[in-house]
């Protein structure tokens, strides 16, 4: 039997060194063993491994799979007191087997993988629950910060350089049980040696308590899948955990509070409408069976939630006579404000090519599958979100009876969402652009790009091609239409 006595504090070179002596010599797992020894043996008594046996000299060469090497820098760094013993096992039989990592029932692969994610987890929670807190002293202007924590396994030195990167323009220390590592804005140090927790606070402790207690959702509280991601085991490190127990105890009477409030306030940009909200209503005759009287209708819609956040409905407007429908996907922001489609930024587009294909808006009957604004807020800006098949096919409902009242002879559906909606066909539109599909009541659909798709296009000479390529379009939907009106 071989002993191999290592530090075992999650440095991987101390491993695979050892390993590739073994390996060399011909010494099976069988015949390591792989020792831990004390930290305070390994630091100031120097310990020897005895000698290895004598080879012939010609060992082949060791290899591994590319997905070994990651995982074993990840294994190392487990406490695992059998962790060495299985990483030697698995290099063995890669020797013999090189496809082994991909059985994820083999026994040993399953485990060495259950050990790295053990590790990858900690290095993630460090990265949340790591608190510094600053400290006397600056040196050539750069600000002192110091935080303690607590993690499970070795992974000071393998997370350290998230930190470096983060917090690059000040000085900082990190110490734990499992060594400390600090950063003076050249160097990166690792000290293996454990640590003790000064366990001082600091002002920037309240104001973790307040931005915690801030963000706490009590009408959102799973208490598993709160423990589960912020474990107990890390509380008493954060400043924020003294006001948890009191928030989970306080919950329910704080969501009976929060529905007796009345109502917020409307986000800022109903304001814009505040004064058409509150104007003298002017009565106008609204004959049944018209497109006023669906647009009417559709004022009041709540089929799906997007009426919720959305200003108004957005529903299509042009001649009930028209022979050409535009179907795009949906309002954006401005048309959501203004309540009338294809007047924000992809509309001026539109606008421009029709002109260049000599196409009068005003001939034309615009609408879109989905007749609400569906975003996601970003500080001030709302930001588009592409609406998802429920939404669509919620708003199908709208489309087939603005189809029903304008009784189109082409329909020209601007985007795949605008497909789908018309015709239930999933196709990318690159295999469906330019050609003509064939509707009930002979309607003929002619699918192409959505005018926002040429806003989109980084490129200065692709956004030209695709913008000729549209026009190009619009130009053969202005010669269909006018043979299909021929044909009547």
């Amino acid at each position: 039997m071989y002993t191999i006595p290592l530090l075992g504090r999650g440095d991987f070179s101390e491993w695979r060194d050892a390993a590739r002596m073994l390996a060399a010599a011909g010494i099976s797992p069988r015949e390591a063993d792989w020792r831990v020894y004390g930290l305070e043996e390994e630091l100031f008594e120097a310990v020897v491994p005895p000698p290895l046996p004598k080879g012939d000299g010609i060992a082949p060469p060791l290899t591994v799979p590319p997905g070994f090497l990651p995982l074993a820098e990840a294994v190392v760094c487990h406490t695992e007191p059998g962790r060495y013993h299985l990483l030697y096992r698995l290099l063995w039989r890669l020797q013999s087997d090189r496809r082994l990592l991909e059985l994820a029932a083999d026994k040993d692969v399953a485990w060495a993988r259950l050990l790295a994610k053990n590790v990858h987890r900690d290095s993630h929670k460090m990265t949340a629950f790591v608190r510094f807190k600053e400290i006397a002293g600056v040196a050539e202007g750069r600000r002192r910060f110091f935080a303690w924590f607590e993690p499970t396994h070795f992974i000071v030195a393998r997370t350290a350089p998230f930190f470096r990167r983060r917090f690059a323009d000040m000085d900082w220390i990190i110490a734990t049980p499992m060594g400390t590592a600090s950063w003076d804005g050249e160097s990166l140090i690792f000290d293996v040696r454990p640590a003790e927790n000064p366990g001082h606070g600091d002002p920037t402790d309240e104001l973790w308590r307040t931005y915690y207690s801030s963000i706490f959702n009590p009408a959102r509280l799973k208490l598993k899948a709160m423990q589960a991601e912020m474990p107990k085991k890390y509380w008493r490190n954060l400043p924020e955990a003294d006001l948890i127990p009191e928030m989970i105890a306080n919950a329910e009477a704080n969501v009976r509070a929060m529905a007796e409030r009345a109502a917020s306030d409307p986000p800022l940009f109903h304001y814009r409408l505040q004064d058409a909200a509150h104007a003298e209503p002017q009565l106008v005759p609204v004959s049944p069976g018209t497109i006023e009287a669906l647009r009417e209708e559709a004022r009041h819609c709540t089929r799906c939630p997007l009426h919720c956040t959305a200003t108004q409905t957005v529903f299509g407007e042009g001649p009930q006579d028209a022979r050409v429908m535009m179907v795009g996907e949906q309002p954006g922001d401005q048309e959501d404000l203004a309540g009338r489609p294809f007047v924000g930024p992809a509309g001026k587009v539109f606008d421009a090519v029709l002109k260049e294909a000599d196409i009068a808006r005003d001939g034309l009957y615009l609408t879109n599958a989905v007749k609400h604004f569906k975003y996601e807020p970003r500080g001030k800006r709302r930001i588009h979100q592409k609406p998802d098949r429920g939404e669509i096919e919620h708003c199908r409902w709208w489309l087939a009876k603005e189809v029903e009242l304008v009784k189109p002879r082409l329909i020209v559906a601007l985007g795949a969402t605008a497909v789908f909606a018309l015709s239930g066909e999933q196709k990318p539109l690159s295999q469906l652009r330019g050609k003509p599909i064939t509707m009930e009541r002979n309607i003929v659909l002619y699918p192409t790009i959505h005018p926002s798709y040429l806003l989109r296009l980084p490129d200065e000479a692709a956004r030209k091609r695709q913008h000729a390529l549209f026009v190009e379009d619009m130009q053969l939907i202005k010669h269909l239409g006018e043979t299909l009106a021929a044909q009547q």
